[in-house]
């Protein structure tokens, strides 16, 4: 197993490096018939791009992606799609002096002890420059299930540093309010402070990190495996296969810890929808999910971001010899991942649920 293929049913293989020609990912599993070109994939690609504000690393990348097979006449034809996105502005001698150094935060020295060999341009393989394709092939997943579900996955900061903002009901968030921020933030007044600690971190060549928060609403009851597949837990692993995500929780997360069962309980209630009555819960304390199965409520997860490892001051750290030196990376790098990681967790987000949709379909008796 190479590590390089997500998915069971929906299945998302990715491959390409920061400064090699480009990023490829491979969808296979896609349903037929669904209406697809670039131009749906394309405006989350420009939400995770860099250069987007002065908040994001400067590269300047169009990300603009060629669909090059899986799709004729404007319709998936169910048939593995080739996504292949460009790399434009690669600067790889920027990173000439790293090339036997061992930067601190980075998978520099994990991956010469897995390979003994590394690309050390711009962290290669390791690089969250790979998470392109994974968002476009998530836009392919937001599709599915908007069109078949009307589920939607909505993303936004909700920390960055020790600025927290106020979010009491995350399944309410629109894309509107999100994207109304460079920061990507829905409350505006802590939007302002978050930019104001980034643009001051940045001054001082450093970084800071935050909390990333995904909502996906409208999930029918019933999706994801009591045991060993779980929703949450394929959702975890989805979220923690993304760069520099250190923590992963859903609902009330942590919080439970000092809570006692009382406290904790959603409480079960009847409710009518027009002439329909539906099973819900007074609180979403669960995050959407019991025994690892959708419960209809949103479905709510925080990732933990760390700080960018890329800094320009300089830090102590080793040669491949083992060494003592010191280190600086001349790149271009954010000073905060969150703004940029909103579109990412989504995508991520968006693939599982597309995933364990198709398996619940493909197991439910007809009738």
């Amino acid at each position: 197993m190479s590590g390089n293929t997500f998915g069971r049913l929906f299945r998302v293989t990715t491959a390409g490096e920061s400064h090699g020609p480009g990023n490829v990912c491979i969808v296979d599993g896609c349903p037929a018939g669904i209406e697809l070109s670039e131009a749906d994939l394309q405006p989350d690609l420009d939400r995770r791009r860099p250069g987007q504000s002065k908040l994001t690393t400067q590269r300047d990348e169009p990300d603009s992606p060629k669909i090059l097979s899986g799709v004729f006449e404007g319709k998936t034809t169910g048939t593995p799609i080739a996504i292949v996105i460009p790399n434009r502005d690669q600067r790889s001698a920027d990173y000439s002096d790293i090339k036997d150094k061992y930067r601190p935060g980075h998978a520099d020295y994990t991956f010469d002890a897995k390979f003994g060999f590394r690309d050390y341009r711009g962290g290669g393989r390791s690089s969250a420059r790979e998470t392109n394709v994974r968002v476009a092939a998530g836009a392919i997943a937001k599709k599915i299930l908007r069109q078949w579900h009307g589920i939607t996955v909505v993303g936004y900061v909700k920390q960055v540093g020790d600025v927290i903002a106020d979010i009491p009901e995350p399944e309410k968030i629109t894309l509107e309010q999100v994207e109304a921020s460079p920061v990507r933030c829905p409350d505006p007044r802590k939007a302002a402070a978050m930019i104001e600690l980034i643009e001051r971190v940045r001054k001082e060549q450093d970084s800071i990190g935050g909390v990333g928060e995904v909502v996906a609403t409208n999930v029918p009851p019933g999706w994801g495996e009591p045991v060993f597949d779980k929703l949450k837990a394929d959702l975890g692993k989805a979220m923690f296969s993304l760069p520099a995500v250190l923590g992963v929780e859903y609902g009330i997360g942590f919080g439970c810890a000092t809570m006692r069962g009382t406290q904790n309980n959603d409480v079960f209630e009847s409710v009518k929808d027009g002439d329909k009555q539906h099973v819900a819960t007074t609180t979403n304390r669960h995050g959407g999910m019991l025994g690892g199965i959708s419960s209809g409520m949103p479905i709510v997860m925080r990732c933990a971001v760390k700080p960018t490892s890329s800094l320009s001051q300089p830090q102590r750290t080793v040669t491949r010899d083992g060494e003592p030196t010191t280190i600086s990376t001349k790149g271009r790098h954010d000073p905060c991942l969150l703004p940029r990681f909103v579109p990412m967790a989504e995508a991520m987000m968006a693939l599982v649920l597309v995933d364990h949709g198709l398996l619940h379909r493909s197991r439910q008796s007809p009738r």
